[in-house]
């Protein structure tokens, strides 16, 4: 049996030119060893997976490199060359800090520091996971980065660089390391798929890619895994059959759906992907992004921010002619407030079903499906005895004034002027939609004013008075101490209300506690309010005062044994003595 090496490591990039999608790095550091302006130190930060650790082991081979090509690449024939690539150069040194992270190793570490190399020019300490090291590591390491040898170099690797203390990173210079795009990625599996001998299919890699989320190693692990189960032809099918992937052809069909409102056929979709497996949550994210990717597929110049093939593209492109931008936005709205009540919910099914229901409302209310609609409406208006149209393009047959006689502002369409039948009678087609039926006759409609009269109207504006609001407090606060809450429905009948400025309501309480219990049911003593004093502009302010009632009764634990402590002292000597609290 031969041995298998993963695509991680036999295709890990030997050279600059190699690493993928890290150009601006690579490029800096091939003009600092041209110039020879090599830093003492080097911090490579970025996500896992993105050829830190493979451009710190480059640079390393490069700088030590005796014989270098014009593009400032390493020769592989020099002695350095041949030794670094066997494993057993004497000059580079690697230690894991995730492991080796106590102040013992770092001055191990030191102490193998004041050697010069034995041959070439430097020597390089490559530090991986270097945010593991303790506090006392760092301190101990310090000196030596600030200030070391002419020919040592460090090369400090980490995924989190907010955990590196800043005395570490003012002596580094400091290298991003970005996620690696998505179409690189994808041309980089199809290049090995082809030394390999392997049959992959585009929108298979481009799947792999966007599961890698930018990370090159898990791109390559995923390929071999989809290798491993499909033999050497990668397609699609199997791709998103293995990686538990939601497919796009659902997302569009279940928009094709959501269009003309189809509430039925969305959720026989819903519950066919239910049955496959998928989670509800990741699918309603999912249709979140596919929403938003039509919405930037309706303008050319936002059609580069999707990440999807050519031919996924087009279909985007075509669906987004379909449905509003407007409507769009409203059905995003939709998936993102139904992806925050998620976890939330009881009924996580029927969360996003019911998420569902509403935007096929939303998109079936606002959607003009253009094939659908054979003419306009025309409006017909009676002006001086001439009858004129709002789109004069469409001929309105005359209607026999005998059998019925148009109103004004009647609308009529072509599918709803009268036809004789057999026997000489008219009657209307029963092809008329709901819709256009509805706006036969319509009443007038309302102006802003008028609607915001009407809604004035409505409210309740009763003159109070403050002993009609105390009747009304004392009535709530008998309810409160029914209910359990005898505190606060004390606390109510403590003081009366006062009325100020003919709707407000201003009330004083002994302490913070008490307000923090009014607040919690403000909303619904205010609504009793209103509703039992017949005034809907009444507000409620309260506050809290220093003053005491000269009667105050005891309200809290404490009030109350200083009540009884006040008939009797020896109470408190009690209390005293044996360290009673007042709870």
């Amino acid at each position: 049996m031969s041995n298998f090496v993963v695509s991680a490591r036999k295709y890990r990039p030997a050279t600059f030119d190699t690493v993928v999608g890290q150009q601006h790095i690579t490029t800096t550091l091939k003009n600092a060893i041209r110039s020879h302006h090599l830093a003492q130190a080097f911090l490579f930060c970025g996500p896992r997976g993105v050829g830190k650790t493979t451009c710190a082991r480059i640079l390393a081979k490069t700088i030590n490199c005796s014989n270098l090509s014009p593009e400032i690449e390493a020769c592989n024939q020099c002695e350095s060359c041949i030794s670094f690539n066997n494993s057993q150069s004497l000059n580079i040194f690697e230690l894991d800090a995730a492991s080796n992270n106590s102040v013992d190793d770092i001055r191990s570490l030191v102490e193998q520091v004041r050697f010069a190399p034995p041959n070439g020019k430097y020597k390089i300490y490559i530090i991986d996971e270097v945010h593991m090291l303790s506090q006392g590591a760092f301190n101990a390491f310090l000196k030596t980065l600030e200030e070391p040898p002419p020919y040592a170099i460090f090369i400090l690797a980490t995924t989190e660089k907010h955990k590196i203390i800043p005395t570490i990173l003012s002596r580094c210079q400091i290298f991003d390391f970005n996620r690696i795009q998505v179409d690189d990625i994808s041309k980089h599996l199809l290049s090995i798929a082809e030394k390999e001998g392997i049959e992959a299919e585009p929108d298979a890699l481009h799947i792999i890619a966007q599961k890698a989320e930018g990370a090159l190693r898990d791109a390559l692990s995923i390929f071999d895994q989809m290798v491993t189960f499909s033999g050497n032809k990668v397609t699609y099918k199997d791709v998103i059959t293995n990686l538990n992937v939601l497919d796009y052809e659902y997302y569009f069909r279940i928009t094709d759906q959501i269009i003309p409102g189809n509430i039925s056929s969305v959720l026989l979709t819903f519950n066919e992907l239910m049955k496959y497996g998928f989670d509800a949550h990741h699918f309603i994210t999912g249709l979140a992004s596919h929403f938003r990717d039509l919405l930037v597929s309706k303008d050319e110049a936002t059609t580069q921010l999707l990440d999807v093939t050519p031919g996924v593209r087009e279909k985007y492109k075509q669906q987004s002619k379909n449905i509003e931008l407007s409507t769009l936005l409203k059905l995003i709205d939709i998936c993102n407030a139904c992806d925050l009540s998620y976890k939330s919910a009881r009924n996580q099914h029927l969360h996003v079903e019911i998420a569902l229901m509403k935007m096929c409302s939303i998109s079936g209310n606002l959607i003009i499906n253009e094939n659908a609609v054979s003419a306009k409406p025309v409006i017909i208006e009676k002006t001086s005895g001439d009858i004129s149209s709002t789109t004069p393009s469409v001929k309105v047959s005359p209607v026999n004034t005998s059998q019925t006689k148009p109103s004004e502002n009647t609308i009529v369409t072509p599918a709803s002027a009268p036809k004789k039948t057999d026997t000489g009678t008219a009657t209307t087609r029963s092809t008329i939609t709901p819709s256009l039926s509805s706006l036969a006759q319509p009443k007038p409609s309302k102006t802003a004013n008028e609607d915001q009269t009407d809604t004035d109207e409505k409210k309740n504006n009763k003159p109070v008075s403050t002993d009609e609001i105390i009747s009304c407090w004392k009535r709530f606060a008998e309810q409160l101490d029914d209910k359990g809450n005898t505190n606060l429905s004390k606390a109510l009948l403590r003081r009366d209300p006062e009325l100020k400025n003919e709707t407000e309501i201003h009330f004083l309480l002994d302490n913070q506690v008490l307000e923090d219990d009014l607040k919690e049911i403000r909303t619904d003593f205010l609504s009793y309010l209103k509703s039992e004093l017949q005034n809907s502009y009444l507000t409620l302010h309260t506050q809290v005062t220093d003053v005491p009632l000269t009667q105050n009764k005891p309200y809290t634990a404490r009030e109350k044994f200083q009540k009884m402590a006040e008939k009797n002292p020896s109470l408190e000597k009690l209390r005293q003595q044996f360290d009673l609290n007042f709870d």
